[in-house]
């Protein structure tokens, strides 16, 4: 009888060391998600590397911003892509890679349900301008490679820009679609309070993989075996345009670098988000393919300090406070200025 109420006291231990290692993310809330609780070294190290990965890539891409706006001599066409695509990938340092930080970490959602569809949608956005401004990217550079002495003519700033406002337009309009039901009827959604994502069937992954990716991918390609083909005519011909053509070329494969990059970057998201479908949110194959995405948004800039000694040269500036003095955006940013 003793033997019996011994081992009663230790089961009823069990259950109630059991019943403490449950934490929940809201603890007033019957419906709250299960909280995750990790060591506290690695709460440390996760932290000081989401909160490093955010301010490298707002600080960079900043750079890129702010050289771009401020000096006249880079108020060019192609330029401005590049500033539209760093507006991207600052939001991602800004806003995607803290909130998404936090509920990696946390394994929680803390800012509230409205919030949460206001978080997708500017990651849906994102992704989507992104893509579209390496597009127009590709085409800038194909037409400045095979036209380059009615490159001026055709390619003006004001169809850029217009050309930027529909990008965005456009991704934002795609994003509301794909994200209708969740971002307007959460309830139907068979998730937990405390949670923050979208739940996709197979056949919605499958459509924004075509619209989102494999689409706009299979039109850089060829815009860029076509440059290719065009440059290595070039090579061949009497050096007429050489001067032109040698720096049209050398931006076209500077780019070209950017977008082989973003594939790199996101062709492994994809293939674990077919694979896996609706459980990757839980598998460690798709955080990590999550958090390769996010850092490509740091990466383009450090691509155009290696190959642009003019963002070099004003990120010199800008660091130093140069650009603060008087009439400073005619600054020589260029190599031959004079």
């Amino acid at each position: 009888m003793r033997m019996h109420s011994t081992v009663k006291m230790f089961d009823s231990r069990i259950v109630e060391d059991n019943r403490q290692r449950i934490l929940y993310c809201y603890t007033d809330n019957n419906l709250s998600c299960f909280k995750d609780v990790k060591p506290e070294v690695e709460y440390v190290i996760l932290y000081i590397f989401i909160s490093l990965a955010s301010v490298f890539t707002v600080f960079l891409n900043l750079l890129v911003i702010i050289s771009i706006s401020h000096f006249k001599k880079l108020h060019t066409p192609t330029n401005l892509l590049i500033l539209s695509l760093a507006v991207a990938d600052l939001i991602v340092g800004l806003i995607v890679i803290p909130l998404m930080g936090i509920r990696f970490i946390e394994s929680c959602w803390y800012f509230g349900e409205t919030f949460c569809s206001l978080f997708l949608f500017i990651v849906f956005v994102v992704v989507s301008a992104s893509l579209g401004n390496l597009v127009f990217i590709s085409v800038d550079r194909y037409i400045a490679v095979s036209d380059p002495l009615r490159y001026t003519v055709r390619v003006t700033t004001d169809k850029v820009v217009c050309c930027i406002i529909i990008n965005w337009l456009c991704s934002s309009i795609y994003s509301v679609i794909i994200l209708y039901n969740t971002m307007f009827y959460p309830d139907t959604h068979n998730r937990c309070y405390g949670d923050c994502r979208v739940s996709f069937k197979f056949e919605h992954v499958v459509i924004d993989l075509i619209v989102t990716f494999v689409a706009p991918s299979s039109v850089i390609m060829s815009i860029y075996v076509k440059i290719f083909c065009v440059a290595k005519h070039q090579a061949k011909v009497v050096h007429s345009v050489a001067g032109v053509s040698r720096s049209q070329r050398k931006a076209a494969t500077t780019l070209g670098i950017v977008v082989m990059v973003y594939f790199i970057c996101w062709i492994p998201y994809y293939i674990v988000v077919l694979i896996e479908g609706n459980e990757s949110t839980e598998s460690v194959e798709f955080n990590v393919t999550c958090w390769i995405v996010y850092m490509n948004s740091c990466m383009n800039p450090l691509i155009y300090a290696l190959f642009y000694k003019w963002f070099r040269i004003s990120a010199k500036h800008i660091v130093t406070l140069k650009i603060l003095k008087p009439s400073s955006e005619y600054l020589s940013i260029f190599p031959d200025d004079k």
